[in-house]
């Protein structure tokens, strides 16, 4: 990032000239303000005297600086700079004041003097001089700006640019557009070239083919009769289709599906059975026989041709409007409103908003899913109208409960590519980055990030990735600077940034993930540091590695799903033999099994298939099914609350188990080091004896382990939102230890109307 291009002072600066700065009076004292600035991002405007509150009953309490508007965000500097917290998550393009304007969910301005609030849109006009200035984030922070001491002309000024500016009126206005054509440009400059990206795009056949070799999905080819999208519009160029269709047979059945949508192939069961999503069909007259044909097109693809199975998503789950009505209750509940003096009251809220009960029915039927391609050896057929919503959430849960590749990062994120931004999710709509169709909009990518921390919680140690890596990955959709959320389908992206290429002189046939990169390239969000937030220190990976006569030694673990399996002992199931005795888990699930589904002869296929599994230990490289009772459905907190500062917890949560199971982690990976630098040394030679272990910049666990001379203690920073942080948020109470933050620190307390009635608020 480079500093602004400023007027110059009239004083003499001593500074670097890297770091030119503004200055403004606060009293007697002259204040230096550095403001940096992105490639390609100028100041639209500026106010200085604002003071940015931090609650609500005080109104002296606050920080006060300068609020600037740029082409890409809302900026504030303050006054006292303090020194930012060690171990917080710091992105590389945005400051800790600072919101991306396609964040920005609503921009009000209010005049307390006149009793006027008005909610800002693009080229409105605002007749009053506004005191306040509130900001509704789409990443659920408020932040409340005043202005009785800035210059109310300046005030106004400001808020309408905010306004403007995050209402773009065409999608090439956004930022990114401008930042990566600068870019790019740079670093040929500089010499430097972007590095290939280990995440596949999945916009090449080569993808597809390696993922079809990768699941041994031997009746199944690659087709790429939509080069050029000439017979769908939003599906990409290259897809996988049934081997016994030709290309001519699929050209004449497009046309009977919503969007010319044929059929996808998504994931092939190792028994044989197909993962494959549609949509629907819209001719009547040839629905039956196009709908035989395709049917037994995937039948014929089964190596014991069982019938697939088909699954309507529109009448089974709850609709996207449903969703974004749900949500909308929650980000009410979570952010507008005060907690309620009742912990028992707030949780019912959250309850009624519907959203965990949404969750929830996604996750089951993902479940049941799995069970018609695992237990019943089927394959699985998804029908959605138009293919490009229901089906990206659950044929990507499904996928992530049966294949252990899509828990580890890499794996994860080339499954949210494939199945999401290639199967034509609508990002720009249903983000709503250009605010134009309300009715559009609804959270779905956030809904299957939240199904997947559910399935996290309950299996710890099966995922390479953790919460926050989660939280920041959805924290990115509002970050107009890279092409994976940008966009409704790869041919509108493919339009967009071929003009984008023409328009900033980018050579012909150069690579788009060179010029506008996806998301995946996170070295350009954080340091290769803060990176290593995202690794979970539980992951069992592909191999548990162990000391044995003084080597480390890596037993590689089969992948055992089911006795159905091909290749796969009888005996073998979730990767225990059958005739072992093991351990009962989930006891709560199982005993309500004893007792509502007895007698065992009485149990369906589907439930003696559910009632085996959940009674042999989980195998973590394996199947892996969530308990789906709505007790098992637990609440995000760090993602609905970590803005809050009345649910902030200092020094308790989940970090602090992380960070003593980071450190351990660290220890141990540096034992190994030293022991294999043993090993390598001759018998002569004395062994290198290394303290440190791996180069920093090179160790996986971001809290590390201390010498024993050196006990490490806690960093202050750790708090229930780390790495984030509410500081600078809108509070609503002037006093931590309210209920709520009681209740999420992990105790039940009734509080009785004495005690709510002394209670500071």
């Amino acid at each position: 990032m480079f500093p602004a291009k400023v007027t110059k002072p009239t004083f003499k600066c001593y500074l670097p000239p890297a770091q030119v700065c503004t200055a403004i009076t606060f009293g007697f004292t002259l204040v230096f303000l550095l403001i940096y600035l992105s490639l390609g991002e100028i100041v639209v405007n500026e106010v200085n005297f604002v003071r940015k509150c931090i609650s609500t009953e005080n109104n002296q309490e606050g920080l006060w600086g300068k609020l600037i508007c740029t082409n890409f965000k809302v900026s504030f500097i303050p006054q006292d700079t303090s020194p930012k917290q060690k171990s917080t998550l710091s992105h590389l393009l945005l400051g800790e004041h600072d919101i991306p304007l396609t964040c920005l969910e609503q921009v009000v301005t209010v005049n307390d003097t006149k009793g006027k609030k008005k909610v800002l849109g693009s080229n409105q006009k605002l007749k009053f001089n506004p005191t306040e200035l509130i900001l509704y984030c789409k990443d659920l922070r408020m932040i409340r700006f005043c202005f009785e001491e800035a210059g109310p002309e300046s005030a106004r000024k400001v808020c309408l640019a905010i306004a403007h500016y995050s209402h773009p009126a065409d999608l090439q206005l956004l930022f990114g557009f401008e930042y990566q054509g600068r870019r790019y440009h740079e670093s040929k400059v500089n010499g430097s070239t972007p590095r290939g990206l280990q995440t596949p795009i999945f916009d090449r056949s080569s993808d597809w083919d390696r993922e079809i070799k990768r699941t041994n999905a031997s009746e199944w080819r690659v087709c790429s009769i939509n080069q050029s999208y000439t017979v769908s519009s939003s599906l990409p160029e290259h897809i996988v289709v049934p081997s016994s269709l030709t290309d001519q047979d699929l050209m004449q059945y497009a046309s009977s599906f919503t969007d010319r949508r044929i059929p996808m192939w998504c994931w092939s069961h190792s028994n044989g059975s197909a993962l494959v999503r549609m949509a629907s069909l819209t001719d009547p007259l040839q629905l039956k026989k196009t709908e035989q044909k395709i049917f037994a097109a995937i039948t014929k693809s089964h190596p014991q041709r069982n019938e697939p199975f088909r699954s309507d998503l529109d009448k089974s789950l709850p609709s996207i409007l449903d969703i974004q009505s749900a949500f909308v209750k929650l980000r009410q509940i979570c952010i507008l409103d005060p907690f309620e003096e009742s912990e028992e009251r707030w949780l019912s809220t959250i309850e009624n908003s519907r959203w965990l009960e949404y969750v929830r029915a996604f996750l089951k039927h993902s479940a049941e899913m799995v069970y018609h391609l695992e237990g019943g050896n089927s394959s699985v057929i998804l029908q959605e109208e138009e293919d490009r919503d229901l089906n990206c959430v659950v044929s990507a849960l499904m996928q992530l409960m049966l294949d252990p590749r899509y828990r580890s990062l890499i794996g994860f994120q080339s499954l949210v590519q494939k199945e999401w931004v290639m199967a034509g999710h609508r990002f720009l709509d249903r983000c709503n980055h250009l605010k134009k169709n309300d009715k559009e909009e609804s959270p779905l990518f956030l809904l299957f990030l939240d199904c997947v921390w559910q399935i996290m919680n309950q299996y710890p140690a099966a995922f390479e990735f953790t919460e926050t890596y989660l939280t920041v990955l959805s924290d990115s959709m509002w970050i107009p600077l890279f092409s994976t959320f940008l966009f409704s389908s790869s041919k509108q992206r493919a339009q967009h940034l071929m003009d984008f290429a023409k328009h900033k002189a980018i050579p012909q046939g150069e690579d788009q993930v060179v010029y506008f990169p996806p998301v995946w390239e996170w070295s350009q969000q954080f340091s290769t540091k803060d990176q290593t937030l995202f690794n979970n220190p539980m992951y069992v990976g592909k191999g548990a590695a162990c000391v044995q006569n003084g080597e480390v030694k890596t037993f590689k673990r089969k992948k055992a799903y089911s006795s159905t399996l091909r290749g796969t002992p009888t005996n073998l199931r979730n990767g225990v033999k059958g005739g072992e005795e093991s351990l009962t888990r989930r006891s709560s699930l199982a005993n309500e099994l004893k007792s509502e589904l007895t007698p065992v002869k009485d149990l369906s296929p589907s439930e003696r298939f559910f009632k085996d599994w959940f009674s042999r230990p989980a195998d973590l490289q394996g199947l892996l099914i969530p308990l789906l009772m709505p007790s098992h459905m637990a609440f995000w907190k760090l993602f609905f609350l970590r803005w809050v500062p009345e649910a902030c917890i200092s020094k308790g949560g989940p970090v602090t188990t992380y960070h003593k199971l980071s450190q351990l982690v660290d220890e141990i990976e540096i034992l190994q080091s030293q022991l294999r630098q043993y090993k390598g040394t001759s018998p002569g030679n004395t062994p290198l004896t290394s303290s440190g272990g791996n180069p920093t910049d090179q160790r996986r666990m971001y809290f590390q382990a201390s010498s024993p001379d050196d006990p490490s203690t806690p960093p202050e920073c750790l708090t229930s939102s780390f790495p984030f942080t509410p500081t600078g948020n809108l509070s609503r109470r002037t006093v931590q230890g309210t209920p709520i933050s009681k209740f999420l620190n992990g105790a039940r307390i009734w509080l009785s109307t004495e005690t709510l009635a002394n209670d500071t608020v």
